[in-house]
């Protein structure tokens, strides 16, 4: 077994109601002004941002309100909210939402902490000292930023956008709050791209460079077999609690770390993160959905690495696809082949055609290439090394 160093502090409250807990959790981990930061209008149609405001208030806690947050989150709107949570005094913050908000507040509660500092510097190689308490209630199974280290901003004040992951263990919640039925009611499409996102942040840690954690493939295989069956049934039937409450459940687990301990060295964080890279390159150009861009590419890039180690994909296949017991190339041939499967059931683009809505262009894909290596300035995978010209066959590929 390989050695690592484990951490996953968030404080998890899980199943139905446990948004009316909130004012309970704010307390304990010392809040007493709150910003609460949202997305669209569906927080206020719902209902549920208005409970939580008058949850606080009537436990004696100042709470303010800020919306707003659009998908692939924006520096310009972290940068708006900071001053919001500086004017307001705020000691605490609180999303109400996916992903992207709680990147958001990821991102706010370190400005507020330090606001002489620019935010961007934080993405750039800053260490974060300093941050404000902050937790979550989530409305999107998808992201696992609720108890994730890692959190995401594109940066939309320079030309072109350009999209950054930044891992510390101060962008950990204090706590979260995931009540299955809060997701019932989201449009088919952001539940099948949320299901992709969770299979991919353990496909990331999976595919790793350093094996021989066998319980953490155990962890990881469980939680394939149990998305590739869930994630159908709730996008087929979003009103199925079960389904919505095992999507949500793996959702978390996925990006806690738990699927990748030992990957490399004694870091959880380490694993592959290919796909990811491409995916954020082309939501930073394109704006598309996250999960969506990982699909997109995951075909083209697995069967552009499997032969790095051909018995690692004919595992995957066995393991998680129960791939009749051939010989290791025609295995993972077949475990590529229904994990596309899988992200067609749930409405996920297999090709950058259906992505964009159009073939890219020569000048497109490289423009991606571009992108995904910060301008020709790094590599990225960890199953396999990828340089600028293995990235840009990648995406020739899932054109």
């Amino acid at each position: 077994m390989q050695n690592f160093v484990y951490c996953a502090p968030t404080e998890i409250v899980f199943g139905r109601g446990g948004e009316d807990r909130v004012s309970e959790f704010v307390r304990k981990y010392g809040g007493t002004r709150v910003l609460v930061i949202y997305g669209g209008s569906s927080a206020e149609r719902s209902g549920l941002l208005d409970r939580v405001i008058k949850n606080l208030r009537d436990s004696g806690i100042e709470a303010r309100s800020s919306g707003g947050v659009v998908p692939n989150p924006l520096l310009s709107t972290a940068r708006r909210k900071v001053r919001e949570a500086v004017d307001f005094r705020a000691d605490f913050v609180l999303a109400v939402g996916g992903g992207s908000v709680i990147d958001t507040a990821k991102a706010v509660a370190h400005g507020a902490a330090e606001p002489e500092r620019d935010l961007w510097d934080y993405w750039t190689g800053t260490r974060v000292e300093k941050s404000l308490p902050f937790g979550c209630i989530l409305t999107i199974s998808a992201a696992g930023s609720e108890t994730s280290d890692s959190c995401v901003l594109t940066n939309d004040e320079t030309e072109p956008h350009t999209k950054r992951g930044m891992s510390c263990e101060r962008n950990r919640c204090r706590f979260a709050i995931l009540d299955p039925a809060l997701t019932m009611t989201l449009p088919k499409r952001q539940i099948g791209a949320g299901v992709a996102d969770i299979f991919m942040h353990t496909s990331e840690r999976y595919f790793a460079p350093v094996l021989g954690n066998h319980l953490t493939d155990e962890i990881a295989e469980g939680l394939f077999r149990d998305i590739t069956l869930y994630g159908p049934k709730g996008y087929r039937n979003p009103q199925d609690y079960e389904a919505m409450s095992e999507i949500m459940w793996c959702g978390s687990i996925s990006h806690m770390g738990l699927t990748g301990l030992g990957s490399r060295g004694d870091t959880p964080r380490d694993g592959d993160w290919a796909c990811h890279q491409m995916g954020m390159a082309l939501s930073a150009l394109r704006n598309c959905t996250h999960g969506a861009s990982l699909t997109a590419v995951w075909g083209s890039w697995a069967s552009y690495v499997c032969h790095e180690n051909m018995a690692r994909f004919a595992q995957f296949a066995r393991r998680v696809w129960s791939v009749p017991d051939q010989n290791d190339a025609a295995a993972a041939e077949k475990g590529i082949e229904r994990t596309e499967e899988f992200f067609r059931s749930v409405g996920m683009p297999l090709t950058l055609t259906e992505l964009l809505g159009k073939e890219p262009t020569e000048r497109e894909i490289r423009e991606f290439t571009d992108e995904c290596t910060f301008q020709r300035t790094r590599t990225i995978g960890g199953f396999k090394e990828l340089s600028y010209s293995d990235i840009l066959r990648i995406y020739d590929m899932a054109r």
